[in-house]
């Protein structure tokens, strides 16, 4: 089942599945983030791992425009020890074609990349191939 979250004009900035075969949790990000659409983001999906446990994130930034920075302090402070906690393990992160989404998911890595393994990659397929050799 695919959750969507819209903003307050009714339109879509994430979409999380929780995809069973693969064992991953798929969050694909559209346009611009905030600080609480991240929150909110990070939240559903840490609430899908509470309640089927899975160690793989395939974090999808294709879609996504500009800098998030503004929300990588609370991801690192408070998110990624919560998600850690519930048993995520390895993030395989889609990089946006964005310049300012690129830099902030650089950031992100640097801040907790000794908390979760946290690789980027260019495409969708090449960041699927490396999820699945993830234990």
């Amino acid at each position: 089942m695919i959750t969507s979250l819209r903003r307050g004009d009714g339109s879509v900035y994430l979409t999380v599945e929780h995809n069973h075969y693969e064992n991953w949790i798929h969050a694909h990000w559209y346009g611009r983030q905030t600080l609480s659409t991240v929150m909110d983001g990070g939240l559903t999906y840490l609430e899908m791992l509470r309640q089927t446990p899975c160690p793989k994130l395939l974090n999808d930034h294709r879609d996504l425009v500009g800098t998030f920075t503004e929300a990588n302090e609370w991801i690192q402070q408070v998110w990624t020890p919560l998600i850690c906690a519930a048993g995520l393990r390895y993030i395989g992160q889609v990089v946006s074609s964005d310049i300012f989404g690129q830099l902030s998911i650089e950031d992100l890595q640097y801040r907790i990349g000794d908390q979760l393994d946290i690789y980027l990659f260019d495409s969708l397929d090449t960041t699927q191939n490396w999820l699945r050799i993830q234990p």
